[in-house]
């Protein structure tokens, strides 16, 4: 039998590393701006087009490359940043495992013009799939100016699973978001298609972090930002936390170490722990957290992408967080106040000026024996007909009370539907606590949540408005302005469609603000912005991407909205016409997320109390 173990070709082993490290067009733009920050860059440029599947350029101003470094540089493991396996332990760069360039141009096409200061002429280079066309010198600017285009040509499996050119923006400014936090001293831009989305200047971490959340989350970061800071031995730890009241569901929150963004769930729920009773159980609080400690103590090098990273002494900086937080929320009086109950108290008179003062005395009969018992004051026990006590006692035990400390059996019968349905007409419908709706059935007695049951009609209501494209929309009075953040914009462009289509009457009012002139007609006014912020929140949480969930997700979040609430009382009319619209629908057993809607008690479960 032959020998069977080959060793890989060159570009295959590339095409391999590069699955590792460029998972979608925002992992080369992270590598490429790490490298141009590396490079001592003060200005670097983002350019992207077709969501980064047509175009990735970075351009900066850093030193630059030799013709020789330039060709090195798409070498695999060719770095400047380590010599020996000690220096894994001392980084503090950005990039260092020599795998970023090589591994894009191993899936895309590259073109790369360079030049250092002192030379004349700088270097062009044109690879694609790791093999080099071209190598010439050229006039360029000081720096580095690299060009990728047509991600993953050479691997259509993997160009197959990009998402949306809006989704895959939406993952490029997340990262672009990760570096410019940590580096206010450089400056930066992100242009898509031609369109400028951010100019950020050279300036202070707290004026960055305002800039980059736009014009309407600038007043808010500006308003709600806390400074946090302490040095200790093991970690110096700074930044900014937010302000208990401006925390949402999709909070911005950032932890850096040594000018490197990391995921830290540990640290998180230290942070989560400090602004316990503070906040809503479902909201969060914004963090900006910027960690420095001893490059020993850490490992960078756990995973291609460097955002999970171990810490030698976690407990200990875990607490040391916890107490940062908790801090600077009591300094600026943000923690709860101390409520007393003050309901029958005594009242302390207050002490005037002109009252002596004199000591207290305590009067006591020196004579007193609570031993000497006196036969006149001997007390006796009353009698007590003990008899009649325990014949009380059995007479109610005799008398039969099923009712007594029993539970009502309520059974869900899926196969015995016939019996569920009623006609309305002949049907008396009674509302229990203004929760249930209580009927007779053939086998007993029906009870519909009315609430789940109202969810249930509107959900398939809005299922079928949407495939139909065929809302009715109700104009407001005074229509209302949604602004949001450069996330929560992306997320609206996808779903702007069918809001429309269910009823809404949405139009682009500035930068990433809507104007909300018109609302489905079975909604009530004034509950659309926290409703489309919510929808938007469900959506950038979830990740969704394909049509049809999107669909159902705006139509569970405004149907779960708009129906009827626990509390509302219904009346005869009402009941009946959700009777009939729940039956209606195609499953009417259960909500459109799996909650049961009707339960049935048997004939016999009701006789069997008497």
């Amino acid at each position: 039998m032959s020998d069977i173990i080959n060793l890989l070709p060159d570009s295959v082993a590339n095409q391999i590393a590069a699955g590792e490290v460029i998972q979608r067009p925002a992992s080369v733009v992270k590598e490429l701006v790490e490298n141009s920050i590396d490079a001592g860059a003060q200005n670097i440029q983002v350019v992207i087009k077709g969501g980064g599947n047509s175009l990735i350029q970075i351009i900066d101003d850093g030193v630059g490359m030799s013709a020789t470094d330039a060709r090195m540089s798409f070498e695999r493991h060719a770095t400047s940043k380590i010599q020996q396996a000690e220096d894994l332990f001392s980084l503090r760069t950005m990039g260092f495992r020599g795998e970023a360039l090589a591994s894009v141009a191993a899936v895309a096409q590259v073109e790369l013009r360079t030049k250092r200061e002192e030379d004349e002429l700088g270097t062009f280079i044109e690879i694609a799939g790791t093999r080099v066309f071209r190598q010439e010198s050229v006039q360029t600017a000081k720096g580095t100016n690299i060009a990728v285009k047509n991600l993953f040509f050479n691997v259509p499996a993997r160009r197959k699973f990009l998402k949306s050119v809006s989704t895959e923006m939406m993952h490029i400014r997340n990262e672009f978001f990760r570096i410019v936090l940590v580096h206010p001293e450089i400056s930066f831009s992100l242009y898509s298609d031609d369109t400028e989305l951010f100019n950020l200047p050279e300036t202070n971490l707290k004026a960055r972090i305002e800039n980059v959340f736009d014009t309407f989350a600038k007043r808010r970061m500006d308003q709600q930002l806390l400074p946090i800071e302490t040095n200790t031995d093991l970690v110096s730890i700074t930044g900014f936390v937010g302000r208990p009241e401006f925390s949402q569901k999709n909070a911005n929150q950032y932890f850096f170490v040594n000018g490197r963004y990391m995921r830290h769930p540990y640290f998180h729920k230290a942070v989560m722990v400090a602004y316990e009773n503070l906040i809503k159980p479902n909201e969060n609080p914004n963090y900006f957290i910027y960690f420095e400690i001893n490059p020993n103590s850490i490992d960078v090098n756990v995973h291609p992408s460097k955002t999970e990273i171990k810490f030698e002494n976690e407990q200990v900086i875990w607490s040391i967080v916890l107490a940062v937080v908790k801090e600077t929320l009591g300094k600026f009086q943000v923690m709860p106040p101390l409520d007393f109950d003050q309901e029958g108290s005594p009242e302390i008179p207050v002490l005037g000026s002109n009252v002596e003062i004199t000591q207290p005395k305590v009067n006591f009969n020196p004579n007193y024996n609570p031993f000497q018992q006196s036969t006149a004051k001997q007390s006796k026990r009353p009698d007590f007909d003990w008899e009649k006590l325990y014949g009380d006692f059995t007479k109610g035990k005799s008398e039969e009370n099923p009712a007594m400390g029993f539970e009502i059996e309520v059974n869900v019968e899926d196969e015995v539907q016939q019996e569920l349905e009623l006609t309305a007409t002949n049907t008396d419908f009674f509302q229990y606590k203004n929760r249930h709706l209580i009927s007779a059935a053939k086998s007993g007695l029906m009870l519909i949540d009315q609430h789940r049951a109202h969810f249930r009609v509107l959900f398939d209501r809005y299922m079928l408005i949407i495939q139909n494209q065929k809302g009715i929309s109700q104009k407001v009075l005074f229509p209302e302005v949604l602004e949001l953040d450069v996330n929560e914009t992306a997320v609206m462009e996808r779903i702007l469609p069918e809001l429309l289509w269910v009823g809404f009457d949405i139009e682009v009012f500035g930068k990433n603000a809507y104007a909300i002139n018109g609302i489905p007609s079975e909604m009530q006014a004034g509950s659309c912005l926290s409703l489309l912020k919510e929808l938007i929140a469900e959506v950038l949480e979830t990740g969704m991407t394909v049509k049809e969930n999107i669909q159902e997700k705006i139509a569970m979040v405004i149907a779960k909205k708009t129906a009827i609430q626990y509390g509302q009382v219904l009346d005869k009319q009402e009941m009946v016409q959700l009777f009939e619209d729940l039956f209606s629908c195609a499953n009417h057993q259960y909500t459109p997320d799996g909650k049961k809607i009707i339960a049935h008690i048997q004939h016999e479960e009701i006789e069997r109390r008497f």
